[in-house]
């Protein structure tokens, strides 16, 4: 790989100290480097962090400095060009990011001789229904999260698969994660740790009002609805919320379905640390 595009976090590089470095160690390599011009504002496009249209079409790789949550819009911004992402953490978190801010430079010179692979991660699509009506379509690489507002009672929903009825739930929310999403907010509400490539859905209630709360593990191709139902006739409001980022209000009788996306995330991993040191080192840290 030789030619870049460079995605910042700018509230944790805000001069471009560290963006202008490294674009200058690649530029010194004899690399070609870019990033969203000047002036350019990507959320007036509906965008995180990058206007994708603003991407050259012969960019190779996407370098992107931030933590977790960075990784994760600009994966959702660049979702629909396919472009290899490599994160390097300059964050707090880092179950994404592929390599420290400490050990970029040898990172990059692996990326320029193509001495990485590619880890490719399953999304999530969400559909938002109103009276059968589309209202709200978007995409989610960690998880589509129901929760509750306006008044502070518990939400209730059914749940189906492929249109069999599954459980219903009284509870704060529910959490369709995909496994990379299992080490988020899923696994905060106890859901179980997964292999982050791999090709699933899990569902995992938050604090429901029932003795059963185990997470559900199904297949990738399996068809997620969520119908919000009413407790004892009261009218419930809701909000669907997509990665944390995009969100959408339901109502009593709307439904959301939620099915793997057409679009993926290929992230570049560099370094020889696997997964399984990555939850070995956050466990004794934490």
């Amino acid at each position: 790989m030789n030619k870049f595009f460079v995605i910042t976090n700018t509230a944790k590089d805000p001069k471009f100290e560290f963006t202008n470095e490294i674009i200058e160690y690649l530029e010194n390599k004899g690399c070609v480097c870019y990033r969203q011009p000047e002036g350019v504002d990507a959320k007036a496009s509906g965008y995180r962090y990058t206007n994708p249209d603003y991407i050259p079409n012969e960019v190779e790789c996407a370098i992107v400095l931030g933590g977790d949550g960075t990784i994760i819009q600009a994966s959702r911004d660049l979702c629909k060009r396919e472009i290899p992402i490599l994160g390097v953490n300059i964050g707090t978190l880092g179950f994404l990011t592929d390599i420290e801010k400490t050990s970029v430079y040898p990172a990059l010179d692996l990326v320029i001789e193509d001495k990485y692979e590619i880890d490719t991660r399953m999304m999530l699509n969400g559909k938002a229904y109103r009276d059968g009506n589309l209202i709200y379509e978007n995409i989610a690489l960690n998880d589509i999260v129901i929760n509750r507002t306006g008044m502070l009672r518990v939400i209730d929903f059914d749940i189906f698969v492929n249109d069999e009825y599954l459980n219903s739930y009284s509870a704060d929310g529910l959490i369709v994660a995909t496994a990379t999403g299992s080490t988020a907010y899923s696994l905060s509400a106890g859901g179980p740790i997964v292999q982050p490539n791999a090709s699933m859905m899990l569902i995992t209630p938050v604090c429901p009002h029932t003795l059963n709360k185990r997470s559900i593990i199904l297949a990738e191709n399996d068809r997620i609805e969520l119908v919000m139902t009413a407790n004892k006739g009261i009218y419930q409001e809701r909000v669907a919320s997509f990665d944390g980022e995009q969100h959408v209000p339901l109502m009593t009788g709307d439904k959301i379905v939620i099915t793997k996306a057409k679009e993926r995330t290929m992230l570049i991993k560099t370094n020889k640390i696997s997964f399984l040191q990555v939850i070995r080192k956050k466990m004794a840290d934490s």
